[in-house]
This record gives C-alpha cells, sequence and structure tokens, in this order.
C-alpha cells in the first residue's frame, strides 16, 4: 500500500539530559528524517513537565524550519483553547510568510499540563474550553478569509499575510474533536499513541460526517503512533522498558525526564504499576524491521488512513534515530 510517514516530536528530555539537549535533539531528528524522505515534522506541546521541553511549538517550528529545506513542518499542536485565536493566526501566517508553504498549524483542545498550569496559562481570561470551537471558526476566518463566528472581528485583518495560508488541522484523542474536523471541513489527526479505543471508529465517522469547506473538499485523516523499530525484537523490547516506567510516572503526576532502559528494569513497580507498564507497551508497536512495518501498515488499513505519524522516543538518541531510519529502509521512502 502507498503510505505517508510523517513525525511526531515531543523533545522528550533524557534522564541525564538536559532541555537544551532535547532542542538539540529535536533539531537533529528533523534533518535526519528529512534525509531519509518523512513528509512533514510536528512539535508537540506540554506545560509543567520537566521531561518534555516543547512548551511552545511556535518557537521550535521556527528553529527547525530554518534547519530544514523542504519538510513541512508544523505544531502537533496548539492547544487553542489557551489562546487568542488572533495571535495564533498571526504566528502562524508569518512562519508561512517566512518558509512558504511548509507549515501546518495542528490545533487541540488538551490543556497540555495539569490543571493548575493550564488556570495559569488562562490567566485574565474568562473564556472556558466550551468556546473552543467558536476559537476554531475565528481561527480559521482569520487565516482564510471566511466569516468569523463573531461578526464583530470581520474587520480585523491578519499581517503579514500569506498567498497561501498555513494547513489547518485539528488533532484528537476523542470523538469529539473529530466530530468538529467534519463539521467545519478541516483535516483531523487522530492521537492513538495516547488513546487507542475506539481509533477505528472516531476516524470512521469523521469520514462519514465529513462537510466539504473553502479549504478541503474531501476528508483527510492520519494517526499519530507510538513505535520503536530496533535490529531485534528483543533490543526493541528493551528500549520499551522505559516507555513502561515513563507512563507509571505520568499516572502519578510526576512526568520527570525519560529513564533509561536500566531504570526502568530496576524500578520496584507494584502488581498495578506493571500492569499499566505492560499496558503502555501494548499501545505502540515495537520491535525489529519487518515487525514494525506490518503493524503500520495494518493500522492504516484498518483504521483507513493513508499518512501515519511516527511518535518513537527512547532514552538513547542514538537508537531513537536508528528507529526512524529502520522504518524509512521499511518503507523504502522516496528521499529528497
Amino acid at each position: 500500500m502507498s503510505l505517508t510517514l510523517s513525525v511526531l516530536d515531543q523533545s522528550p528530555v533524557r534522564s541525564g539530559g538536559t532541555a537544551f539537549d532535547a532542542v538539540e535533539e529535536t533539531v537533529q531528528l528533523a534533518q535526519a528524517t528529512e534525509k531519509l524522505g518523512y513528509h512533514r515534522y510536528w512539535l508537540a506541546e506540554h506545560h509543567g513537565t520537566e521531561g518534555l521541553a516543547g512548551c511552545s511549538p511556535e518557537i521550535l517550528i521556527a528553529r527547525v524550519a530554518a534547519a530544514t529545506k523542504t519538510m513541512r513542518i508544523g505544531s502537533g499542536g496548539v492547544m487553542l483553547s489557551h489562546y487568542s485565536p488572533l495571535k495564533v493566526a498571526e504566528n502562524f501566517a508569518l512562519l508561512q510568510t517566512m518558509y512558504p508553504g511548509r507549515i501546518d498549524l495542528g490545533v487541540g483542545r488538551a490543556p497540555g499540563g495539569d490543571y493548575l498550569t493550564s488556570v495559569a496559562m488562562q490567566y485574565g481570561s474568562e473564556i472556558g474550553v466550551e468556546y473552543y470551537p467558536t476559537k476554531i471558526i475565528d481561527l480559521k476566518a482569520f487565516l482564510t478569509g471566511t466569516t468569523p463566528a463573531n461578526k464583530a472581528l470581520e474587520r480585523v485583518k491578519v499581517t503579514p499575510r500569506p498567498a497561501v495560508p498555513p494547513e489547518i488541522w485539528l488533532l484528537g484523542s476523542s470523538d469529539e474533536s473529530a466530530k468538529l474536523a467534519a463539521m467545519f471541513g478541516l483535516p483531523f489527526a487522530f492521537a492513538h499513541f495516547i488513546n487507542p479505543v475506539g481509533a477505528a471508529k472516531i476516524l470512521r465517522g469523521y469520514t462519514e460526517n465529513f462537510q466539504p469547506s473553502d479549504v478541503l473538499a474531501h476528508p483527510k485523516a492520519a494517526m499519530c503512533v507510538g513505535a520503536i523499530c530496533a535490529e531485534t525484537q528483543a533490543e526493541a523490547d528493551r528500549l520499551a522498558l522505559s516507555r513502561g516506567l515513563w507512563r507509571v510516572m505520568l499516572d502519578k503526576g510526576a512526568l520527570g525526564p525519560y529513564p533509561t532502559p536500566e531504570e526502568a528494569a530496576a524500578y520496584p513497580y507494584t502488581e498495578a504499576e506493571r500492569r499499566t507498564a505492560e499496558k503502555s507497551k501494548r499501545t505502540a508497536i515495537i520491535g525489529d524491521l519487518l515487525t514494525v512495518k506490518a503493524g503500520l501498515e495494518t493500522m492504516a488499513t484498518d483504521h483507513g488512513v493513508e499518512e501515519m505519524m511516527v511518535v518513537t522516543i527512547c532514552h538513547d538518541f542514538k537508537a531513537r534515530m536508528r528507529s526512524y531510519e529502520l522504518i524509512a529502509e521499511a518503507f523504502k521512502l522516496p528521499q529528497p
């Protein structure tokens, strides 16, 4: 099958590493995956955690786009419920002006952090998450010239205004975002690596209920999937030990630096924690080249998508790079 492969990067901070290292590794990984033939590279948004360095995808996009040449660079995504649609539109209009035809604006409604951090992010604003659909309409209007939800905003102009606006995507791990994407005629990216439950039904609902819009005539869906590919199944399983402990710590509200496999193996798991760790590994595709290739192809077919955004996190950055290399090799990606 013809499958487009892209990258979602959460800019993880390794145990023993720093946020500076994480940002440098993000840039290096983007450069490497561009050469390998991956289609787009998205940067995530997280707040209040020592384990993920990407608190501002807009800034990272500017850095990564400057370090690459042809790959599409975008947000995966901007947590729109925190922000003014106009400011987000200005940021991405400027990015598209700087890097014409290469910028994606993925938006989501998740908080990207704990409750108190979310409150701080919205400091001074009385507009709650229930206004998220309205913000999407206004954001799209500012970038494409369509009618905003609030008619009083029709005279507001985004400058600079690129000849072609950035590509707007809605992101989500539930059917709510899929319904909004279908209603507004926008592309949809499902976060399978966060919540695999009901993914096929949600994506099918998006396709069946899609309403053509001025920016998209037909449904366009992608799926973000966790994957770890290594030379052998045993090595992939060893690398995945870190993922299990990271998930356990996340459930405790202590998302610190990404642990080593040795730290994960030595951790004194309770029975419940061990089940959590095992479950986390089952939500990703973990194995050698052929195993991961077959897993991605099967998942794409079962969910009716033609683009998979691969999320690979390993403590060893070289192993992380190698995972993307092996996947590119398996799919014989055309290199630019």
